[in-house]
Parts: C-alpha cells; structure tokens; sequence
C-alpha cells in the first residue's frame, strides 16, 4: 500500500519528485520493468526517464540487508539498456529505524564498489516538503512528526487546500497522507483528522483492491519455494493488513474484497490471544471483534 501511495504521488507530480531527487524540475515517463532484461523489477521499485537520465526509486518501510546487491544489479540493468543515460538512484526509507542497515549508501565485492542515495524521511525537515504538492503528504514522516505526529497531520490537512486548488487531487492527497500516517498513528487518531469523505472519494480504495489481486497472483507464482519464504510473505501481508483494514472500517468501507482477493480473512488478521497491532497498540474494536 505504501509503495502504491508513493508512485501515485510520483506518477502526478513527477516534476516535484524530479526537482528533489535530482535537482532539476525536468519532466519523467514512466519506465516498465519489462523493457529491461533479466528478471522483472521488484513491486516496490520505481523507474522513471527523462532526455538524458534515469531515475530509480526504491520505497522501503522495512531495513534489507539485500539492498546494496540489489541497487548494483538494478544500475547494471539500467546502464546496459540506456548506456548514453545517466542513472540515479535513491532508497527512500519510509518507517523510523535504527537499524545500520538504513545506512548503507554502497555495494562491494572484489573489486567492485557501486554506491547510491538512501534518504530516511525521519530526518528531513518538514519545510523540505510544505510548500510542494506532491511531497506534502511525506511531511507525516519528517522529523517533525518524530515529536507530534498529529499536530503534523492536522497541518497537513489544513495546507491541502492552500496549495491545491483541484478538490480531487485534495481528497487523493489527504487519502495519500492518511496512509502514510498509519506508519505513525493509530486508525482512530487519524479517522478523527482524515475523514472518511477523502478516502471514500479517491482513488485510492481502487488502489488497494488492485495492489491485493497483484499479491495473490504472485502468491500464486511463488507456488513451490521454500516454506519460510512463502510464511514471511503471508505475514508482510497480515501486517499491511493489520494497519490499513481499521482504516477502512472506521470510514464504514467495505473490506470483503480486499481480503477475499488477498486470500486472507478477518479472523486471521487477529493476533494470537488479545487483539493487538504489529506494534503492540490494541486494535480497534471493529475489528477485534
């Protein structure tokens, strides 16, 4: 879900992202996966080209030792099918973490050194992204939300509209802002700011329900790895799930075909024992039930 959030904010203002992360307001297409060789690109990755560059995104809520070997293989792909382009590449990191491996910039082995960006939202000023449309709901996941994550978003809902006239593109980016708080709040904290009317208008239901079918197709193409594997996915999901369902329930959406195209039902989103969420906080009586 978060990933979606990303490329949808991305995909719309690919100038503001443009402007950040390489320096330059220049305009981005999106690139497919499939025009590049060897195994496709990973759901959470983003390509992006302009005239003489292209821009690699990697979304992630969750420290990867992988990362570095990933990044290098990716340039590699990259550079091979578009030798006269530049290639930048950036890991943005989404969920606080203390983790070494948050700040790992480069990959080694033998006599090959591959370095890119990383940038960990919990450290960027919330000015960095106040005054730009398309990075204005990531301001729930700067360093000012580290202190007082709902003052930020209420901020946030009140500066929408002054900076976007289009009343759809407010809902989206409310709706937008709503999910990347869920890295942060608690359901009830942000249906409270956040109101239904935002999440029930825009697109982003749509974007669940499509980012569920794309997981259990892949379910089902990993059909016959290892178990563990298999397990580590299955519990990702319940996580994602786990955060974004209360969400739903609370603005009275319904939720049946989001689990039903996941593979997963409602009971196994609880716990074992007492109802709680991934980080410990109980859940929401709507769904504990």
């Amino acid at each position: 879900m978060y990933d979606n959030s990303c490329k949808f904010l991305i995909e719309t203002y690919p100038a503001d992202f443009a402007a950040w992360l390489i320096g330059e307001p220049i305009p981005l297409t999106e690139l497919k996966p499939t025009e590049l060789a060897s195994e496709p690109i990973r759901a959470d990755s983003l390509l992006l080209q302009g005239d003489d560059v292209v821009l690699h995104i990697e979304f992630q809520t969750q420290p990867d030792p992988t990362m570095p070997r990933r990044m290098a293989d990716y340039f590699l792909r990259i550079q091979k099918k578009f030798p006269q382009k530049r290639v930048k590449q950036v890991v943005l990191y989404l969920r606080t973490s203390q983790s070494p491996l948050v700040y790992e910039t480069q990959f080694q082995c033998q006599g090959m050194t591959h370095r890119f960006e990383v940038v960990r939202l919990w450290e960027q000023p919330q000015s960095l992204f106040w005054d730009v449309p398309g990075l204005l709901p990531l301001a729930i996941l700067s360093q000012a939300a580290e202190d007082n994550a709902v003052g930020v978003l209420q901020q946030i809902k009140r500066r929408i509209p002054e900076i976007v006239t289009d009343e759809g593109m407010q809902r989206n980016l409310e709706a937008t802002t709503a999910v990347f708080a869920g890295l942060k709040l608690e359901a009830d904290v942000i249906q409270q700011v956040i109101r239904n009317r935002a999440m029930r208008e825009s697109t982003f239901y749509q974007l669940m329900l499509q980012e569920a079918r794309q997981e259990a197709r892949q379910e089902v193409l990993q059909e016959g790895r290892q178990v563990g594997l298999q397990e580590g996915r299955q519990e990702g999901r319940l996580s994602l799930l786990r955060t974004i369902v209360p969400i739903l329930q609370g603005w009275g959406m319904p939720i049946e075909p989001i689990l039903k195209v996941a593979g997963v039902t409602l009971e196994e989103l609880k716990l074992e024992g007492e109802a709680t969420s991934e980080d410990g906080r109980e859940l929401p009586e709507n769904m504990a039930e």
